[in-house]
């Protein structure tokens, strides 16, 4: 096999698996979880917020609420649309409360990022 059909098979492997990433549809998911700042999430280790005031307040300054699972995991809240919004103004009703998510679980190493389709208390 000369090398330059050697390239063109990895270059055409590489192609085709990097198509195969970018049209991830992501999974499917249903999460119970409080809407938390990200920052407590991240920095204090909070299982919940302090309280919904404290995560509003948070919200408002700029930090993004995110989903913090009940068995730990925190999903990132995010737009399926380009250019992306923040998703913060749908969840401030929720903010500091314990919730029910359905909707699009994006794996990337071991950060998940959802696309939320449902939301209850």
């Amino acid at each position: 096999m000369s090398n330059s059909y050697r390239r063109f098979l990895a270059l055409a492997v590489t192609g085709i698996s990097a198509f195969a990433i970018a049209v991830d549809g992501g999974s499917h998911i249903t999460v119970s979880g409080w809407v938390i700042d990200s920052a407590c999430a991240y920095t204090k280790g909070l299982d919940k917020p302090i309280s919904a005031a404290c995560a509003k307040a948070c919200a408002k300054s700029g930090s993004p609420l995110v989903i913090l699972s009940d068995d730990g995991i925190v999903f990132l809240p995010i737009d399926d649309k380009t250019p992306a919004s923040s998703q913060n103004s749908k969840l401030m009703p929720f903010a500091g409360e314990h919730v029910k998510v359905s909707g699009r679980d994006y794996l990337r190493n071991t950060s998940h990022a959802l696309v939320i389709e449902k939301i209850s208390r």
